[in-house]
């Protein structure tokens, strides 16, 4: 269908404003500064029972975690989400509505993951702490008011790779049971392999190829990383006995194909996937524009649904 018309005010916008220098251009920090400095937080959020900023033990030292907490009485189960940005730009505040959206709307604890950014902390540092998160979260989950049978994950383009990835993990190395895997325009697989929605939407569409080119060039610590599916998921040979998944895609996104490829995989090998693509909508869709986009409630409402039904949770 058409590009949506609020997509489009969007695009519009952000044309219309002076514009940074290509990715390629710029080194990390500039562009962190640069995110930091154009994020405006909403100034009505949703309410939720509790919010505390903590840190977690990771492999490498700390990892702050904002949790998220609903009003009413625990246990309640736990949705670790990774916030996106190709694993090196993005903060807790990212997606700030969202997690409290999700954390309101699904009766859920929510467990947001400053994991360390590449290039300074290369692959697999991402992928270590949000690993690292989901073992103190078993572990701890009675400090914290959580069900430790009741744990999902999810994250959105960066953040959604970091989910598949930690679900790969958890399975195969007899990690916590995770029970849902929610996937929000995952990157699963690499720019160059020829994917329609690459070539189609390459440029103009909030998310280029060439930034992802240039995020390509800051996480992966040598193309030997590349064959790796904790790093491209797409690469794994079985995908039996992974959590259930629910895969949510923007039509006019250049990721598009490889998460409809990754749900189909899923799909094949027996994993219960749920595909679903917003039309007429762009990429960051899910949490870094949902204040702007009248679907984004859908979607967070989808994604409340499925840790109840994966979980048990009451709403």
């Amino acid at each position: 269908m058409p590009l949506h018309p609020e997509a489009q005010l969007i695009i519009d916008r952000a044309g219309a404003a002076e514009q940074p220098a290509q990715p390629v251009e710029l080194d990390a920090a500039t562009m962190r500064e640069q995110f930091r400095t154009t994020w405006i937080m909403p100034e009505t959020l949703p309410a939720v029972g509790s919010v505390t900023d903590t840190t977690v033990p990771g492999p490498a030292g700390d990892i702050p975690v904002r949790i998220y907490t609903p009003e009413g009485e625990g246990p309640f189960p736990a949705f670790i989400w990774l916030h996106g940005g190709g694993w090196t730009i993005g903060c807790l505040d990212e997606n700030e509505y969202s997690c409290r959206a999700v954390c309101a709307a699904a009766g859920a604890v929510v467990v947001s993951v400053d994991y360390r950014l590449a290039p300074e902390h290369r692959y697999p540092a991402a992928a270590d702490d949000c690993y690292a998160v989901l073992g103190w979260l078993h572990e701890n989950a009675a400090t914290i008011g959580v069900d430790p049978e009741r744990l999902a994950i999810g994250g959105e383009s960066a953040g959604g790779n970091l989910a598949a990835v930690t679900s790969l993990r958890a399975r195969d190395q007899a990690g916590p049971r995770i029970s849902l895997q929610v996937l929000v325009s995952p990157v699963v697989a690499h720019p160059d392999e020829g994917r329609a929605s690459y070539r189609d939407y390459s440029e103009g569409y909030f998310l280029s190829k060439d930034s992802m080119d240039w995020f390509f060039t800051q996480y992966p610590r040598d193309e030997t990383d590349l064959a790796d599916p904790y790093l491209l998921p797409l690469r794994a040979r079985d995908l039996s006995g992974l959590p259930r998944a629910l895969v949510l895609e923007a039509e006019y996104d250049v990721l598009r194909d490889e998460g409809e490829e990754y749900a189909r995989a899923l799909a094949a090998a027996g994993v219960e996937t749920s595909l679903v693509q917003f039309d007429g909508l762009i990429h960051g869709f899910f949490g870094l524009l949902a204040t702007d986009l009248t679907d984004a409630p859908r979607a967070h409402a989808l994604v409340a649904d499925a840790i109840r039904a994966a979980c048990g949770a009451e709403r």
